[in-house]
């Protein structure tokens, strides 16, 4: 995409409503929650070359919020993902989910995930992580979000990215990973998967894992957890035996409710107990 194209496409760019075309039919265990007690809705977040589209819920009132960022999917900023950020605002935090694929094309939009992995797999890696710095910019400047009790969680393409992302900014103090992709070929666009980082992590980040995860293999969590084993993390992984890949997706035939919840609980711990 020529620049004055993309410069343009992202100026007018917003977050999805609804469900992305590509998980439809939707479960009936899916899980909604509202906006009462909120502000939540779309925001736009200033970047190097813009600015790119988010989903944020925070407090109706109050300020000095914990910030959380909310690590999208394959399948974008959706109403999974929203739903996501509405939990954490009923808990008293602010969180926010930035369209990281935003610049190379809309994949809410797309009724295939052939579709979608050609697009997500353009993402540079160094894009989001700049991507993610100027929503934390944004979250203390223009949300009332406290800089000092920063975390974040991700989910499946999001779980890669928080892993990387922990070891890319020391000034978050836990990060929740979902089933994300821990060892992978290195690129030009992706240098570098968690298990690279993960003897040099500073970062506590919990990883929730599933036992019958066909695309994480166990064995690949086993390396992830021996690399983190000479960091000063204090990194934890934990499988879910029976869990299958997107246990926590409650609006997919993936969910796994007991599991999900339980992942759920551990997730709000891990950030109490690091100052989240």
């Amino acid at each position: 995409m020529k620049e004055i194209t993309r410069r343009k496409f992202i100026a007018t760019a917003t977050v999805a409503t609804g469900f992305a075309l590509a998980v439809q039919p939707i479960s009936a265990e899916v899980i909604t929650t509202d906006a009462k007690g909120l502000v939540a809705g779309a925001v736009k977040i200033p970047v190097k070359d813009g600015e790119i589209p988010a989903y944020r819920a925070a407090p109706a009132t109050g300020e000095n919020f914990p910030i959380v960022l909310v690590i999208q999917e394959i399948f974008g900023v959706h109403e999974h993902i929203q739903d996501i950020t509405r939990r954490f605002a009923n808990l008293g935090y602010l969180a926010i989910a930035p369209e990281l694929f935003i610049r190379q094309g809309d994949v809410t939009k797309l009724s295939n995930i052939n579709e979608i992995r050609p697009i997500v797999a353009k993402v540079p890696d160094a894009q989001v992580l700049s991507d993610l710095d100027a929503t934390v910019n944004w979250a203390v400047k223009s949300a009332k979000g406290n800089a000092g009790k920063l975390g974040i969680t991700g989910f499946c393409w999001g779980g890669r990215i928080t892993w990387l992302y922990a070891a890319h900014n020391p000034k978050v103090k836990a990060g929740v990973a979902w089933y994300g992709r821990l060892v992978g070929d290195a690129t030009e666009l992706q240098p570098k998967y968690p298990v690279d980082i993960a003897s040099s992590l500073t970062v506590p980040v919990l990883g929730l894992y599933g036992g019958k995860d066909t695309g994480i293999t166990l064995d690949t969590v086993e390396q992830m957890r021996d690399r983190l084993k000479s960091s000063s993390s204090k990194s934890e992984i934990i499988v879910y035996p029976d869990a299958p890949h997107a246990f926590f997706a409650d609006y997919r035939p993936s969910y796994r409710e007991k599991d999900a919840k339980d992942g759920w609980k551990r997730l709000l711990a891990w950030f109490k107990q690091n100052g989240v």
